[in-house]
Parts: structure tokens; C-alpha cells; sequence
């Protein structure tokens, strides 16, 4: 399984690959990170939907996470499609609604708890 992740902050993917370096290591997971929307985009064009699971910031310069969202539910719909989990520093109400109508999988706030974080993933990712 590999977990995409998109963030525009550039220090992101220095702690995901702490956090997850076990898991790595051990290859239960890879990890891909975009810094932007598009760069999820075409990373998703280059490899498909498939077996991937996407861990997306809400608010980014250009495409926002939501349309991003709402992007890869219309464009990649064949069964299963991609899970999606949202992540954002403003987890209020109105950001959750709009994240969970438009089809995500999970809403996380930041700073991330990677312990909870691993237990949302368990059910995706054999052997987390």
C-alpha cells in the first residue's frame, strides 16, 4: 500500500518518514508525497488509483484539498476507489461537512497524533 501525501509544507514528509520509518523499513508501506493538489494529480495519473491511499491538507495554495477531493472521487470511481483522509490545522465544522459530503474517508486535525493516525490506517494497511 502507499500512502500519498499531500501537504505544501516541505518539513512534512522529514516526520511522516520519522513516524513511519518501521513500517517502511519493513515494507508495509511506501510513502509518495506532493506539495501541492496537482502534484497529487499527476502523481495519481502516473500510477493509477489503485492501492493507494491519499492523506490530504485542506488548505493549499491553487487547488485546495477539497477540490482535490473532489477531483479523484469523479475521476477515479471504480471499485475500490482511493481512500481519502483529509487533514487540516482548521478542523472546524463547516471544513468537516463539506470533506465528508464531497466524499472523504476520515477528517484528521493537526499537529497530526500519529498514534491515531495509525489506528485510522489499520483497517487499509495489512499489518500496520
Amino acid at each position: 500500500m502507499t500512502i500519498l501525501v499531500v501537504d505544501d509544507e516541505v518539513d512534512i514528509k522529514e516526520l511522516f518518514l520519522q513516524r513511519f520509518r518501521r513500517e517502511i523499513r519493513t515494507q508495509v508501506l511506501q510513502l509518495a508525497f506532493a506539495l501541492s493538489a496537482q502534484e497529487a494529480l499527476d502523481y495519481l495519473d502516473k500510477h493509477g488509483g489503485l492501492e493507494i491511499l491519499i492523506l490530504s491538507d485542506i488548505n493549499m495554495p491553487g487547488m485546495s484539498g477539497l477540490e482535490l477531493l473532489r477531483r479523484v472521487r469523479s475521476q477515479y470511481p471504480l471499485p475500490p476507489p482511493p481512500v481519502i483522509m483529509m487533514i487540516t490545522a482548521y478542523h472546524d465544522s463547516p471544513n468537516y461537512q463539506q470533506a465528508m459530503a464531497d466524499g472523504a474517508n476520515d477528517f484528521l486535525g493537526k499537529p497530526l497524533d500519529f498514534n491515531l493516525l495509525k489506528e485510522k490506517l489499520k483497517p487499509f494497511v495489512a499489518g500496520l
